[in-house]
């Protein structure tokens, strides 16, 4: 039984670098003369800026945590009215019994900048966690009332 399954496994690993052999050579067909190379490129684009959500589209609560292990940016998707001088942000991350996220802002006459971060909980380094994603929302104070300002992402 395990024969079959280490030849398979070895023919899998062996269709993944022949895939990406061929797919780095590129193309070389010479049409007019002319040796031609072609590349894949690949396009990121920015995300589209956050849309205001109704006040009854927040997600679960998640409660600022600045001591995550391992931050990494992420984008959230929309925000919504919490009161005149606070905002929520709506985001997909992980379970919060083992994710958590934190938030910085840079506030403007015009805008309001929003950092979001997501990393582990540092409580629940090493614990077993379900590998699972959950619509978030976190509520942001805001140093003066939101007014007609617009709510932008941090690049």
């Amino acid at each position: 039984m395990y024969g079959i399954w280490r030849r398979r496994l070895i023919a899998t690993a062996g269709a993944a670098v022949l895939s990406l052999a061929v797919t780095a050579c590129g193309n070389t067909e010479d049409h007019s003369g002319h040796s031609t190379t072609t590349t894949a490129a690949t396009t990121i684009s920015a995300a589209p800026d956050p849309t205001e959500a109704p006040a009854d589209q927040l997600g679960r609560p998640f409660t600022a945590d600045p001591n995550l292990v391992n931050p990494r940016p992420i984008q959230f998707d929309s925000w919504t009215r919490v009161a005149p001088d606070k905002i929520a942000v709506n985001f997909q991350t992980g379970v919060p019994e083992c994710y958590g996220v934190d938030a910085t802002t840079a506030e403007t006459d015009t805008t309001i900048t929003v950092a979001l971060r997501a990393g582990t909980r540092a409580d629940a380094v090493g614990r077993m966690c379900v590998q699972s994603l959950v619509f978030g929302s976190l509520e942001i104070q805001l140093k003066a009332p939101l007014g007609d300002r617009k709510v932008v992402n941090a690049e």
